[in-house]
């Protein structure tokens, strides 16, 4: 059994905050250069090249990408060979407090969402969702979602007798309504099946995976290849400006659903798709 203190906890997510809000993973930033090959209108291209400088100028200077460093939302994998010495949920959001303060990262999270609406000041509490898997180790995930993509979700619970049309049709509806809003080009997120929230779960875990990476069963691999032709066909293109990429990937999830429902989600992550890991 091993064992995880408060401090490793605190130390390790404050560090996350700062790799996640500075640097782009190195997947996202190989196809945003791909994409500048793939853009037929030369103004948007020039809006991708612009998209990589800053990247490269966010890592090179330990700056946020994003002037939005985003509601910080964890995926937690806790082995069951792990005993924790402290709170976890306490330890991560005393991380997060931690992090956004010395990166100097922008407060986003109001107390009170209808109401008061005032800034807790330190960016907690965090979004934590956590699962418990075998083994030793504490895999913590961060993905900052900023407010301009976020805004864009969407649930749909459709007949199953809309079936794969009605699917597809539904997340290209919403990508495309979406416009500018989200920063394109995004990364597409889909959850299909479970229950409302569950398939709103799925659509933004789906985003963790690398960009492009198809899914491992055919018929969902052919139906993100369909949904991304037909995003990409749209002309909303980079930045909502026109162009011939709006989107880099699809990335579909699913799960198990009643037999009365088909539940579909849309989760979207604008051009800074930022996430990092670290193991415990």
């Amino acid at each position: 059994m091993r064992k995880i203190t408060e401090n490793q906890i605190i130390k390790a997510v404050s560090k996350l905050c700062h790799n996640a809000c500075f640097n782009l993973p190195d997947d996202v930033t190989q196809a945003l250069k791909k994409s500048i090959e793939q853009e037929q209108v030369p103004s948007a291209s020039a809006i991708l090249r612009d998209c990589v400088k800053n990247a490269e100028i966010a890592a090179e200077e330990s700056i946020p990408i994003c002037q939005d460093t985003g509601f910080a939302v964890f995926f937690i994998e806790l082995g069951y060979e792990v005993l924790l010495e402290c709170d976890l949920y306490t330890a991560i959001s005393k991380g997060v407090a931690e992090g956004y303060k010395t990166g100097y990262l922008r407060y986003s999270i109001v107390n009170d969402p209808l109401f008061k609406r005032i800034n807790t000041n330190n960016n907690t509490p965090p979004v934590i969702h956590l699962e418990l898997k075998p083994g030793n180790e504490l895999k913590i995930t961060l993905a900052p979602k900023g407010g301009g993509s976020e805004n864009m979700s969407a649930v749909a619970m459709l007949k199953p007798s809309d079936g794969k049309d009605g699917v597809r049709d539904f997340v290209v509806k919403t990508v495309v309504s979406a416009g500018g809003n989200p920063c394109p080009p995004v990364i597409v997120g889909v959850g299909i099946g479970g229950t409302f929230e569950k398939a709103a779960f799925l659509a933004k875990r789906s985003l963790l995976r690398r960009v492009g990476e198809s899914h491992p069963e055919s018929e969902y691999a052919d139906l993100e290849c369909e949904i991304l032709d037909a995003v990409n066909a749209s002309g909303v293109g980079p930045q909502g400006l026109g162009g011939t990429v709006t989107a880099l990937a699809v990335h579909i999830e699913y799960f198990p659903c009643h037999i009365a429902s088909l539940p579909v989600a849309v989760n979207l992550n604008c051009h800074a798709a930022r996430h990092k890991t670290v193991i415990l």
